[in-house]
């Protein structure tokens, strides 16, 4: 998008920036960032920028320079290095939307590299519960998603994307399989995610539409399993879970949320019970033949709540937290989770 550049004997800089768009919603941001990094440098008295619009050929050539020519999805690249996790629940109301956020921020306070769908299209609440109020920039029909900001969610440079971005607020999302399938395919090959070392989707409760939809898209995706202490919640996440023997997919593990209250006395007070979290992971190990680890039991926070609603993760508006502390610790797990072979090149040639 930059153009010519040039630099007097007075330290006068001129610099041309061509827009995809000329009601580009990123004009303003753009002109401040040139003009605060430009300023910033040694020797630089002034700094004139001029803004125009690209023709037609030069966004398509700059659309196929980032996602290349083809409509595909570059997570299914054999190369691609990034770990899709699905955040799935059986029933709704345990908090994998708040777990998705928190995990995002958390996890790129790891120092990875992190993108988010909302893949909840009737239910959507991430871009709240991140802070981002931007809209996508649209490049032909390459979409750039937003991004979160220091600012705002505490943790900069998530990418996310989410269907409560292309509709008014308060109008209902209704639509039938097919519009499911086309929306959450659109989201994946349309969409710029550059170089991702995680991609979390927060999905719909239950086994519907979005999850049969998901592992046709993304075969290698894996899903992690929220539930809460409850009996009865418990039971209903199994079936979240035993739901990928039919997918193919992989269960990481478990979190249990709400797991209890602290009490100012150092006690714990068991609201919703007891032994879900681990009930659901023995039952899935048991089923599935491998190890589901219970990943992390995360108390009852009220900070965990506002931060939720004020787009401000209590992972980094409060670290030191209960809450906060055990989903750090889930996602240092999930950082830290050992790779296969499976995309990796070797470097080894036939002789």
């Amino acid at each position: 998008m930059v153009g010519d550049v040039s630099c007097d004997d007075n330290g006068i800089v001129n610099v041309q920036v061509k827009l995809t768009v000329a009601a580009c919603p990123l004009k303003d941001k753009i002109g401040t960032d040139v003009q605060n990094t430009v300023g910033a440098l040694e020797g630089v008295t002034e700094v004139r920028l001029t803004m125009s619009a690209m023709t037609d050929d030069e966004r398509t050539a700059l659309r196929e320079k980032l996602s290349g020519p083809q409509r595909e999805i570059v997570l299914n690249k054999p190369g691609s290095l990034t770990r899709v996790y699905c955040v799935t629940s059986g029933k709704g109301g345990v908090g994998k939307s708040s777990m998705t956020a928190n995990l995002a921020c958390a996890l790129a306070d790891e120092g990875l590299k992190v993108g988010v769908v909302d893949a909840d299209i009737y239910g959507f609440s991430i871009p709240r519960m991140l802070g981002v109020a931007e809209i996508p920039t649209v490049i032909d029909n390459m979409i750039v998603p937003p991004v979160t900001t220091t600012d705002e969610t505490g943790i900069g440079g998530i990418k996310v994307i989410s269907i409560g971005m292309f509709v008014p607020d308060g109008q209902p999302v209704i639509w039938r399989g097919p519009m499911l399938h086309r929306a959450l395919s659109q989201f994946l090959a349309d969409t710029y995610w550059g170089d991702l070392d995680v991609l979390l989707l927060d999905l719909p409760p239950g086994t519907g539409d979005v999850p049969i939809s998901i592992s046709q898209l993304l075969p290698g995706s894996e899903i992690i399993v929220v539930t809460t202490p409850q009996v009865a919640a418990a039971e209903v996440a199994e079936r979240a879970g035993t739901f990928s023997t039919q997918t193919e997919q992989r269960v990481v593990g478990v979190i249990e949320n709400m797991s209890y209250l602290p009490q100012p006395d150092g006690s714990r007070l068991e609201i919703f019970g007891s032994g879900g979290g681990a009930q659901v992971s023995e039952r899935l190990q048991a089923s599935l033949a491998y190890e589901v680890p219970l990943l992390g039991q995360v108390p009852l926070d009220i900070e965990l709540r506002e931060g939720s609603d004020a787009g401000k993760p209590v992972v980094t508006a409060n670290p030191d937290s209960p809450a906060a502390q055990a989903i750090r610790g889930i996602a240092h797990k999930l950082a830290h989770r050992a790779r296969g072979l499976s995309g990796r090149n070797l470097g080894v040639t036939p002789l």
